[in-house]
């Protein structure tokens, strides 16, 4: 943790010494020696614990890039913004970082932060590419510059609704949180759940001193099995509650709980728990990105991995992939282009596709915590 720590006050001071003068002077983030990418992030605050590892992730991979020589000699420069989970904040980032004159936006935390973002964008050939953010509506018409790797939170629905069945567990349960990202989640929860014929039998807010008196409402209707719908905290909260009461079918969260940070929060509780990733396991040794990751965090003493570090590591993969597939005189548009022509292509055994699609992977599995608190697959 204390490595973690330093990593993001230097980052944070980074930013502050780009801010001031270097990246400023890029044309549309081009020079001849640097592709500046901006970047609007929890560093610190609501969502820190998911979206700080994966900034910290992308500048691995990017650090990985640059001490090869960068692309066509040019090194990536990644500008990251703290918005402390904030959307208003978000958009004033955004606003800042398109005053440097940044080649694209990259890597933002949250479905309401993309969203706040989004018109500063909307009408330019600027590309928002990767967010950690799952919201169905930002994979829609009406968001064409952003450029998702990971799936939407109906995917994720649907691999629970799915697995759910196989146990036999068709009447369902939804304890959500209040916040942005929580409600987006639970949007697509209750319209893919009940559109796969899943029965839908109580859905309850989780609001703070009120766990308890949620849960009661939510085991009234007696489900059997129970989607939980909040950060870390709040749904470790919930599953302890659940099971103080007697509650012993299947429990589930969407990628956006947090599987390690929930393990870790849950410990021997969390024995049954199923958590939703859209990546590979962050300590597979038997998939190249994931070796790759390992070696360079162990470099860079940065802790042992997650699952939202090795999205932002891949993340920033795809991303280079691109910026080598264009021209070496680069734009905007050229980029676009070549985000368009990546076709089953491999990051480390990890394989995306956006030809005619603006979400690269459809990968979605899931995590069993254990009576040890570890997370399998």
């Amino acid at each position: 943790m204390h490595n973690f720590r330093h990593w993001v006050q230097a980052a944070i001071v980074a930013v502050l010494i780009a801010a001031g003068g270097g990246a400023g002077a890029q044309q549309d983030g081009i020079s001849k020696s640097s592709i500046v990418v901006g970047q609007s992030v929890a560093l610190t605050g609501p969502g820190s614990a998911l979206a700080a590892p994966f900034a910290q992730g992308a500048k691995l991979y990017f650090d990985r890039v640059n001490a090869a020589g960068g692309i066509n000699g040019r090194k990536v420069e990644l500008v990251t913004l703290d918005d402390r989970g904030s959307p208003a904040l978000t958009a004033e980032n955004t606003k800042k970082l398109l005053g440097q004159g940044v080649f694209s936006l990259f890597g933002y935390y949250g479905s309401p932060q993309v969203a706040a973002a989004y018109p500063l964008i909307k009408d330019s050939d600027l590309l928002l590419f990767a967010p950690m953010a799952a919201a169905d509506e930002l994979r829609g018409a009406l968001y064409p510059n952003v450029y998702s790797i990971r799936p939407g939170y109906s995917e994720e629905a649907a691999a629970i609704t799915r697995h759910a069945e196989t146990l036999g567990a068709r009447k369902l349960a939804i304890l959500h949180g209040s916040d942005g990202e929580s409600l987006a989640a639970l949007d697509s929860a209750v319209r893919t759940m009940g559109g796969m014929g899943a029965n839908l039998v109580a859905k309850n807010a989780l609001s703070s001193g009120s766990v308890a008196t949620s849960v009661d409402k939510t085991l009234a209707g007696k489900p059997e099995s129970v989607l939980v719908v909040a950060d870390a905290a709040a749904a470790a909260g919930a599953v302890r509650d659940l099971r103080a009461k007697g509650f012993r079918g299947p429990i589930y969260g969407f990628s956006s709980t947090g599987e390690s940070l929930l393990a870790e929060e849950l410990g021997a509780a969390g024995a049954g728990v199923v958590v939703v990733r859209v990546v590979p396991k962050s300590d597979s040794a038997k998939v190249a990105v994931v070796r790759d990751l390992l070696a360079d965090a162990a470099a860079a003493k940065t802790g042992k991995p997650n699952v939202y570090m090795l999205e932002g590591y891949i993340a920033a993969g795809v991303y280079t992939e691109a910026l080598r597939r264009m021209a070496r005189d680069p734009s905007r548009a050229r980029l676009r282009k070549a985000v368009d022509g990546l076709d089953d292509l491999s990051v480390g055994g990890f394989r995306v596709h956006f030809v005619n699609e603006r979400v690269g992977s459809k990968l979605v599995e899931l995590s069993l915590i254990d009576s040890q608190g570890r997370v399998r697959e």
